[in-house]
């Protein structure tokens, strides 16, 4: 018998593929299909919320295009013709395909041939009819956006309606240290968040989360703000999504880690409008 798909247990093993894996996202709002490239575990940072095991430093391995490939036609076929949802247990309201999400067990636009599989994955969706009807997203820290290959590759996904979301968890270097352990600088950072958006349409996706039950501070709060600010003068994001953690964290922090309650998410999330932009939360 197939596991119950949950929105607590995001499992990339869960459908017996290397690629390929289904996820009831609470983010999406349903069934998210995820295209997982880091199969090795690895990522460029190491953000203490993560629930990768093993998590090492590093890219993603070798792509095998023709195995991601068989992968995918085998899977949408599944979930569009075949007993999916009924073998997954999944409930009739989310009976429905809401993304395709380029995300996984580490940064995935560090994979060489990026631009390549963003493509390949775009034209499968489409012929399966998945595509334009549904989302196209890439799960991203952002870190690698001024490399080519992934600029090409931004916008292919735009070409296929898609879109970035792109993890801004802290705007102080103090928070990314922490939070992220990125040797990447703000600056950096917000440069590529700017190049991103230009390229494809882009939300930031923002965890937030209690350390040490220091809670969401007024410095972190009030830097976001201003971050938010100097976006506005540059560029259109699509839209904020506030969210705390949901599943155990399998990082060395994890101990000390907390989700933030509803009604902080719900206030940051409010002043965020006062700015003028689109916010959701998942508390």
């Amino acid at each position: 018998m197939a596991p119950v798909l949950t929105t607590t247990s995001h499992d990339r093993d869960v459908a017996g593929l290397k690629y390929v894996y289904p996820v009831l996202s609470r983010r999406a709002g349903g069934l998210s299909i995820g295209i997982n490239f880091n199969t090795n575990n690895a990522c460029n940072w190491r953000c203490i919320y993560c629930q990768v095991p093993g998590l090492k430093i590093g890219a993603a391995p070798e792509m095998d295009f023709q195995l991601l490939e068989d992968e995918l036609r085998f899977f949408l076929e599944d979930v569009l013709k075949g007993d999916f949802y009924e073998r997954f247990q999944i409930p009739g309201n989310n009976r429905v395909i809401k993304d395709i999400a380029i995300s996984g067990n580490g940064e995935p636009t560090s994979l060489k041939e990026f631009d390549r599989a963003v493509a390949l994955i775009g034209k499968i969706a489409t012929e399966a009819g998945v595509l334009p009807w549904s989302n196209f997203v890439l799960i991203t820290n952002g870190s690698l956006v001024h490399q080519l290959k992934v600029q090409n590759g931004l916008k292919i996904l735009k070409a296929y309606g898609g879109e970035v979301w792109f993890k801004f968890d802290s705007a102080t270097e103090s928070g990314r240290r922490l939070i992220n352990n990125a040797g990447q600088s703000y600056r950096v950072s917000l440069e590529n968040l700017m190049l991103s958006a230009r390229l494809c349409p882009t939300k930031l996706q923002t965890c937030l989360l209690d350390y040490k039950k220091h809670g969401l501070s007024a410095k972190e709060r009030q830097a976001y703000l201003d971050m938010l600010k100097t976006i506005k003068e540059h560029i259109s994001l699509k839209g904020i999504m506030l969210y705390t953690i949901a599943r155990p964290s399998l990082q060395p922090e994890a101990g000390m880690l907390e989700k933030l309650p509803a009604e902080t998410l719900n206030a940051f999330a409010d002043e965020i409008r006062c700015l003028g932009f689109d916010v959701s939360v998942s508390a």
